[in-house]
């Protein structure tokens, strides 16, 4: 029993239907990453010995339009990109806006202080410092000679 019948140019109907759904979604979504290319915002986690660094790309964001949340071992960033070019020349006028909303959700490697959260956004790059919390800072043992 065939459960997918080919079209004449020998591909299934589902196949073709797939990538058209993918064109479309390509189409639509324009510059924004999709999960094809990766997510969104791409992130740099870095495990120091008292911190731990965040660096986010929020290009064409405002410092105003992201949020930052700590919630247990969980950082939320989100916020909303509003982006728009204009040209305007002898007999030519160009117009294009860029809108959206996005959400990255980490799982943080070790305790922090959430209420120690320092978080700046400069040049497209949103750096977050997360302050270790004190029990979850390494601690040098030092080993005595019997």
């Amino acid at each position: 029993m065939a459960l997918m019948r080919t079209n004449k140019r020998g591909g299934s109907d589902l196949a073709r239907l797939h990538s058209e759904m993918d064109d479309l979604f390509k189409t639509f979504f324009g510059g924004w990453p999709t999960y094809e290319h990766g997510l969104w915002p791409a992130v740099d986690v870095a495990d120091d010995d008292d911190a731990i660094i965040v660096k986010a790309e929020v290009p064409g964001c405002k410092a105003d339009d992201i949020d930052i949340s700590v919630h247990g071992s969980t950082l939320t960033i989100s916020g909303e990109k509003k982006q728009e070019e204009e040209k305007k020349e002898k007999g030519y006028y160009h117009l294009e806006r860029s809108y959206g909303s996005f959400r990255r959700d980490l799982n943080l490697p070790s305790d922090v202080e959430p209420a120690n959260v320092e978080a700046v956004y400069k040049n497209g790059v949103l750096t977050i410092t997360l302050p270790k919390a004190e029990r979850a800072k390494s601690v040098k043992v030092e080993v005595k000679e019997q």
